[in-house]
């Protein structure tokens, strides 16, 4: 059963009228598949008569998709949506998303909001601004994505929510049980979004369980090869777990010749044992590590990221210092640090041994220059070597995304949505490229 939108039917903004073709803006925050939920909510809202525009100073509606995964993002939706109604006071502001759904009651008490839709469905978005259209489809099936509006390369989502119970998350609480997509959906998608987009971002909340819920039990690697078969562009992989990347993923990593992506965000979250119980991770330091060194040994060129959660409660200077070596241990080419935010609802708000934010700030500094050091020397290595480079960015300034998740300045002609393969140069301290006459579009 859908559930029906908060309106604030005391202030006049609740009244409108709703207009026959309102001009909507929209706001992301958080990951990828938050992203690619927004594009749902545009396609639907497009598919009635919507028509999306880029400054909020044009639009009649405000429409903003939430993150929960930290207090931050938490605070950083309302910020925006306080000072969006400073700005437009005429703007009729609808918010949505995984913070709407963990926190609902906050943005139902929050004068600025005109409607609330706890998660991220597309036609409860659509529904309280215009009539049925596009996105339900003739045999009551969602529509695949046709285009993402926000850039060159484009988000796949492949499934949504969570199985695991890691104890500092909120976002398996937002989003629910892991739901796979078939197999058959995700590749018509995929040869549609591949008509406007020269790279597909395979994402979602835990991609490595992907197809466990499915009857045919297919698996993330036999998904992948099925997409590179249909799709002549090229396939990314969003974050996945490190000891969820099986021998058959690893070989299309290894052999598919850069159509999937040699590039792999593997989250670590911390390098103590001791801290992984209490965070209620299911694998171990030396399991993480093993695999890593041997995703590494397969694979090169590599690019490495990772997630590393820093301050959790129980972490002491040895613990701290566990996570260290390792980072400095595996071929990182960047990384992710998050300082610990406690979140109300998750096991981990009650865990005891909190550790103070002036020590969180200083062990935070100290992973990232440590993450930016081994990002430095992974770029000048591959200086001088051909790159497979994607174009992306705003038309005043373009930039080319190596299949190994560098990026580099372009000289010479450049369209976005590009691909070619060119050598990596070094000016300035910078990466840069020479893009071809001719290059390769979809």
């Amino acid at each position: 059963m859908l559930r029906r939108f908060l309106l604030h039917s005391t202030k006049e903004r609740a009244n409108w009228p709703v207009k026959d073709t309102p001009t909507v803006w929209y706001h992301t925050f958080g990951c990828k598949a938050n992203q690619y939920d927004t594009e749902r909510m545009r396609q639907e809202l497009e598919g009635r008569g919507a028509q999306t525009v880029s400054d909020s100073a044009d639009a009649d509606v405000a429409v903003i998709n939430t993150c929960t995964v930290t207090n931050q993002a938490d605070a950083n939706a309302r910020h925006l949506v306080r000072r969006l109604r400073r700005r437009h006071p005429g703007i009729r502001i609808v918010t949505a998303g995984c913070s709407t759904s963990f926190r609902e009651a906050d943005y139902q008490t929050m004068g600025e909001v005109d409607a609330v839709v706890p998660g991220h469905d597309p036609n409860l978005v659509a529904a309280e601004l215009m009539p049925l259209g596009l996105g339900s489809g003739l045999d009551g099936e969602p529509q695949p994505l046709y285009r993402n509006a926000r850039g060159t390369r484009a988000w796949l989502k492949v499934q949504d929510g969570c199985d695991r119970k890691c104890s500092f998350c909120a976002t398996r609480i937002a989003r629910g049980s892991s739901v796979s997509r078939s197999p058959k959906d995700v590749v018509k998608e995929a040869k549609i979004l591949a008509r406007s987009h020269p790279e597909l971002v395979i994402t979602g909340i835990h991609i490595g369980h992907y197809g466990h819920d499915l009857q045919s039990q297919t698996t993330l690697a036999e998904l992948c090869e099925q997409i590179l078969e249909a799709v002549p562009v090229r396939v990314r992989l969003s974050s996945i777990e490190a000891t969820e990347i099986d021998d058959r993923l690893l070989d299309l990593l290894a052999c598919s010749g850069g159509q999937l992506a040699p590039h792999l965000h593997v989250p670590l979250q911390s390098g103590s044992d001791a801290v992984l119980r209490l965070m209620r991770r299911w694998h171990s330091r030396e399991a993480y590590r093993t695999r890593i060194l041997e995703i590494a040994e397969s694979i090169g060129p590599f690019g490495l990221g990772a997630d590393v959660i820093v301050g959790f409660p129980g972490e002491g200077d040895a613990e701290f210092e566990e996570t260290k070596s390792l980072v400095e241990e595996l071929p990182y080419t960047y990384l992710h640090v998050f300082p610990y935010s406690v979140r109300d609802g998750t096991v981990a708000a009650s865990l005891p041994n909190p550790v103070l934010g002036g020590v969180i700030a200083t062990r935070s500094r100290e992973l990232r220059g440590i993450g930016v050091e081994k990002g430095r020397v992974y770029e000048k290595s591959r200086v001088g070597s051909i790159a497979d480079f994607v174009v992306e960015g705003t038309h005043e300034r373009r930039v080319g995304v190596t299949g190994d998740y560098l990026r580099a300045d372009l000289h010479g002609k450049a369209d976005l949505g590009d691909r070619f393969s060119a050598r990596l140069k070094e000016r300035d301290g910078r990466l840069m490229a020479e893009a071809p006459e001719i290059a390769t579009t979809p």
